[in-house]
């Protein structure tokens, strides 16, 4: 992302999330950050003004009152400046300490000041998934690499600002998981995430450097000016994807709370906020479908999901994701047909015919500086055909990684043969112990028959 474009988003992010000025404007209440503070300064010892700006993310006007607060209060002592540095420093007292332990006691978060869940809300809203409107012309930019049929793309292209979720079923490797995080791509702009969010007197520890990935600000300057820049309790990112499996539990959908730390952590997807989330391989978690399925009904339809923390206090909080199911089950035996109604568009992903599977084969030889070989083409294709075998995207990939594989073990220029396909075939696939191998060479008489012929774009290739 160009430096122009990140000052013109900095500008309207500004909007939507200014720095605050004065304790009022942080939407925290004095007692909470004086808890805070009172941590930063167990836990870092003595801190001159600076470090206190940089751990809280509070600008010094606000901090100041807090500090002087705090003073007349008996709970930190004000020191003179080191040798090094014009700044004050500021240690707790005995009762500091004790306001330390307690406020530990009840929170172990001690980092960023944390974003009220209202200003939180405001920010999701201004910056919605939805709002962004795809067109044919952006499915054909970021799938121009991708063998894909357009019929699947007319369907992609409305789904991703509709609101509605996306189910997508057919067989394995059919590259349903690539597309879904390959949709990303459309979303080329920057959102504010969270450092944390405070709700009531908890704090919710929201950023994870697994789903969100920092941009570099247009301008650090503005990072110390109260008239510029955006609140910095958020951090710019690009709109986030997660991507979950067979591993997805209901428990992993809710507030993680470690009550050793006394740390609660934001759910999947409440991450996954004005962006992606993908549920992969649907069918196989260790939880019964439906549960799965049903736990999404109240954020589909009032978006709005609802968690809990404490002893039991439930709260909304916006739920503004472009939801993906992924299956290669059948899709009737996961929920039935009035369920299906609720998730929107179902999009079918096929097997590949022999014309888009050469397209694939052909790109993947060009990326890896391998000549395309129409003779050994034709003979993976008469494999195909002898053990009755669809015709997957991911394949091509595989199996000339392979041959490579091969070649480098020999010391040799990479080469398509039929031997080394041969060999690569049996290494790739598993077959039952009684069937034969597979060609160890030959002159292939006929190609894989289309299962779906269909015309496609010949400019189209796959990833």
């Amino acid at each position: 992302m160009r430096n122009d474009t990140l000052a013109f988003e900095e500008e309207a992010i500004r909007q939507i999330a200014p720095r605050p000025r004065n304790l009022a404007e942080t939407g925290l209440a004095q007692d909470f950050l004086c808890d805070l503070l009172a941590k930063h300064c167990y836990w870092g010892g003595i801190l001159n003004q600076q470090q206190l700006v940089e751990r809280t993310a509070l600008a010094w006007p606000v901090l100041e009152s807090l500090l002087n607060f705090m003073r007349t209060s008996g709970y930190i002592e004000v020191l003179s400046p080191n040798e090094n540095s014009m700044l004050l420093r500021y240690a707790l007292t005995e009762r500091g300490r004790n306001l330390a332990l307690d406020a530990q006691m009840k929170s172990g978060y001690v980092g960023y000041a944390p974003v009220p869940l209202a200003l939180y809300e405001r920010v999701v809203q201004a910056q919605s998934i939805h709002n962004n409107v795809v067109t044919r012309e952006d499915m054909a930019r970021v799938f121009k690499d991708v063998v894909i049929r357009e019929s699947v793309l007319d369907q992609l292209g409305p789904a991703m600002h509709s609101g509605r979720p996306i189910f997508v079923y057919g067989p394995p490797g059919t590259g349903k998981t690539y597309t879904g995080m390959q949709l990303l791509g459309l979303l080329d702009d920057s959102i504010l995430i969270p450092y944390a969010l405070a709700v009531g007197d908890y704090v919710v520890q929201f950023f994870d450097p697994s789903v969100h990935h920092p941009l570099a600000s247009a301008d650090k300057s503005a990072q110390v000016m109260l008239d510029e820049g955006h609140d910095p309790r958020f951090v710019r990112c690009r709109r986030p994807s997660v991507i979950t499996g067979g591993e997805l539990t209901l428990e992993m959908l809710e507030l993680a709370h470690d009550a050793t730390t006394k740390q609660y952590f934001a759910p999947l997807q409440l991450k996954a906020n004005n962006g992606i989330y993908m549920i992969d391989d649907l069918g196989r978690q260790r939880v019964e479908c439906t549960d799965l399925l049903n736990r999404w009904i109240v954020p589909l339809e009032q978006k709005q999901d609802y968690l809990t923390v404490g002893c039991g206090t439930r709260f909304p909080v916006s739920f503004d994701v472009v939801l993906i199911f992924s299956t290669n089950l059948n899709p009737l035996a996961l929920a039935d047909e009035a369920f299906l109604r609720r998730l929107g568009y179902k999009v079918r992903f096929e097997v590949l015919t022999a014309e888009e599977y050469e397209s694939i084969w052909r790109q993947v030889c060009k990326k890896h500086a391998i000549a395309f070989d129409a003779t050994a083409f034709r003979y993976v294709l008469e494999l195909y055909r002898r053990e009755k075998r669809p015709l997957l995207p991911c394949q091509p990939r595989d199996l000339l990684g392979l041959v490579m594989d091969q070649c480098r073990y020999q010391g040799l220029a990479n080469q398509v043969t039929d031997e080394r396909l041969a060999c690569a075939w049996n290494s790739y696939f598993v077959r039952p112990v009684s069937d034969p191998e597979p060609l160890a060479h030959g002159k292939p008489d006929t190609l894989h028959p289309a299962s779906n012929p269909l015309v496609i774009n010949k400019e189209n290739r796959i990833c």
